[in-house]
């Protein structure tokens, strides 16, 4: 499959780049400051990023993602919304890869074909279904890469080895390395043994392998790009946007301000 999350990460590869990921939940603070978000974070070299589908029961969120998905459901957030949202980005002449971290019950709820059709002619290029298990996922996969969509796979520490390569040749465009067994948070390093799990992932591979969970500041970012192919951002970056929510400051404060942190994440990937 090619669509722009592959054609990235194998112009990374090519280049001898690493990426970054940053998550944002789609609809915190509101949906057009998302868009705004988006088109700020192309503008400072991001090439891919993850928006997160509030849902009411989140699946390995931690407390500062959970509490932004419950702010973005009270403002009224819906999977229409989000799909325009990005159309928007796009008609805008965005062009970053754009993946949808969402659980399966939205996906159900909407009815697999049609989410699928729908993230496509939004503008997405890949989906993360934390909470769809290997042995169930072959249906989504299938209705994902009919659509052109990269449907990527969760692994776990605790993941035994085959069942880690079997998640990894499930997965499209790259393979989601968790650092940690539990929820995501902000943490001050990552674990040695996942750095090793990576290394030796690697050499039954050729998916790009990218680290995501408690992953806050720079040197995480190049201690995850020094192992695998990138690192996957997000609580760090709701905490931002939290502080700038809670200072009360106009959205374009909010967005800079995140556009500035993850500059600053940027610099290991080049």
């Amino acid at each position: 499959m090619s669509n722009r999350l592959t054609t990235l990460l194998s112009e990374n590869r090519s280049a001898g780049r690493k990426a970054l990921l940053p998550f944002l939940t789609a609809g915190y603070p509101d949906l057009p400051t998302t868009g705004g978000m988006l088109s700020a974070l192309e503008a400072r070299g991001v090439r891919i990023c993850e928006l997160g589908f509030p849902f009411s029961d989140p699946i390995a969120d931690g407390p500062t993602i959970q509490a932004s998905y419950t702010r973005a459901l009270e403002t009224g957030v819906t999977v229409d919304g989000i799909f325009d949202v990005v159309r928007q980005y796009r008609a805008d002449g965005g062009s970053m890869a754009l993946l949808a971290m969402v659980s399966y019950s939205i996906v159900f709820k909407r009815d697999p074909r049609k989410f699928c059709e729908g993230a496509r002619d939004a503008g997405f290029d890949g989906l993360i279904i934390p909470d769809l298990p290997l042995e169930e996922s072959d249906t989504a996969a299938q209705l994902a890469s009919g659509a052109g969509l990269c449907n990527v796979m969760l692994i776990s520490p605790t993941t035994p080895p085959e069942r880690k390569k079997q998640l990894a040749a499930a997965s499209e465009g790259f393979v989601y390395f968790m650092s940690v067994a539990g929820i995501t948070g902000e943490r001050k390093q990552l674990p040695p043994e996942t750095l090793q799990s990576v290394a030796e992932l690697k050499t039954h591979t050729d998916t790009p392998v990218c680290i995501g969970f408690g992953i806050s500041d720079a040197r995480m970012v190049q201690e995850a790009c020094d192992a695998g192919d990138g690192a996957i951002v997000g609580s760090a970056i709701i905490h931002r946007i939290n502080d700038g929510v809670e200072a009360g400051d106009a959205p374009d404060a909010i967005i800079e301000s995140v556009a500035e942190f993850v500059s600053q994440l940027l610099a290991p990937t080049l």
